[in-house]
């Protein structure tokens, strides 16, 4: 449960208008940001289910969970839509963080419009009055920003059908905040729309380097309708998900020699192959200039206590859950200046020097709308035993990994 700072009689919360997420590198439902150190999601019943019964053991692993806020569409007299929250709805399961509570009068819009001569749809807003919290956030999302510009799927690739090697921006998240919005606006203004209210994983990282991962070798849900249950079927046989069970979902890497971010949507996932997967997972840790084999070895690690923890839960199925691994782009100080002439090493080679300190890395799990486990108020059909999907995929995750720390 968020915190919130107690209301003074008489005196109203005003609503926190809430702004695309400009790290979200894949899914299909939007990712708000609420604040600095939050993000709201649709709500799904089965995702609730999942974060009200979370086990101890893998709360370190998992978004923190912070409530539920209520959502409502908002129409300027201009068309322009925004999306905004109020907390005092529902007061006793959220409201803003302490640290973030100040001036939340902020007037954000979104524009809709055709750009001439383009089949590109471009998404503007402007901000009449930002909050410090935002304005001084990292550097990385205001990078983000430089362009807002997003064409019809696959997003990322040009006319030939391929990805460029580098972006100024990451658009699939303003890809689905518009989907969002389409949908939105088909309910009626007044409409309040349940979300979560979800800790903001890549809030402490300056330039957020993200690798988003469908995890395991079965994708649908339980209450999946024969066509969808297909549907995922040959996506998982047609790509990694059969073969590693695991597939690229989304990706941004900050690139140091451009200043720019690297993309990857999951359209380029689907069509690699296990070499390919490979090869985009040495990619996720170049950062234009050497391979950051530093990284190699606390993010293994990390997904060696992942596996324990996920071979101990009994009856849970993650489908279609990702799993996210991050770390900042920006090096640190100390680890730059120790690879000062290390920088052109090859890259199928480069080992940092004795001395040079771990930069911070996470991973987490995430979107668990198809999540089940016994006792589950959604529970469609009881497993019995772990995950053996999951497992099978950070299996070979980490065997991948730890294949790029051997320089093979």
């Amino acid at each position: 449960m968020v915190g919130q700072s107690p209301l003074e009689p008489g005196e109203s919360r005003a609503a926190v208008l809430l702004e695309p997420f400009v790290h979200q590198v894949g899914g299909h439902m939007s990712m708000l940001q609420y604040d600095e150190h939050t993000v709201c999601k649709p709500l799904v019943s089965q995702e609730l289910s999942f974060y009200e019964s979370l086990p101890l053991a893998m709360r370190q692993f998992t978004p923190q969970y912070k409530g539920i806020v209520s959502v409502h569409l908002k129409r300027d007299s201009l068309g322009n839509l925004a999306l905004l929250a109020s907390p005092c709805l529902q007061a006793e399961s959220c409201g803003r963080q302490e640290s973030a509570a100040g001036d939340t009068s902020v007037t954000m819009r979104h524009r809709h419009r055709r750009a001439a001569g383009s089949d590109c749809t471009v998404l503007k807003w402007s901000h009449t009055q930002l909050t410090k919290t935002f304005r001084d956030s990292c550097p990385g999302k205001r990078l983000l920003r430089t362009d807002l510009q997003y064409c019809t799927d696959p997003l990322l690739e040009d006319k030939n059908g391929n990805q460029p090697e580098r972006k100024t921006h990451n658009p699939w998240g303003l890809h689905c905040h518009q989907q969002q919005l389409s949908r939105l606006s088909k309910h009626n203004e007044n409409k309040l729309h349940q979300f979560l209210l979800l800790e903001n994983v890549v809030s402490k990282y300056s330039y957020p380097c993200i690798l988003d991962l469908k995890m395991g070798t079965r994708q649908h849900g339980d209450d999946a309708s024969e066509e969808k249950k297909a549907r995922h079927i040959r996506k998982c046989q047609q790509s990694t998900s059969a073969s590693l069970g695991v597939r690229l979902c989304g990706m941004q890497v900050y690139q140091a020699d451009t200043g720019h971010f690297l993309c990857k949507d999951k359209y380029y996932g689907r069509k690699l192959s296990a070499e390919g997967f490979r090869q985009t997972l040495r990619q996720f840790l170049c950062n234009g200039n050497q391979l950051r084999t530093e990284l190699l070895e606390p993010i293994v690690l990390r997904l060696k206590a992942l596996l324990s923890v996920i071979r101990k839960q009994s009856s849970y199925r993650f489908y279609s859950s990702s799993l996210l691994i991050i770390y900042d782009g920006q090096e640190h100080k100390e680890s730059t200046a120790a690879l000062g002439n290390h920088l052109h090493f090859p890259r199928t080679n480069c080992t940092p020097p004795q001395g040079t300190q771990h930069s911070r890395v996470d991973v987490r799990m995430i979107d668990f709308a198809h999540t089940t486990f016994k006792g589950s108020k959604c529970n469609h059909t009881t497993y019995d035993g772990p995950d053996q999907g999951y497992i099978f995929g950070l299996e070979n995750l980490i065997k991948i990994l730890q294949s790029l720390s051997e320089g093979k």
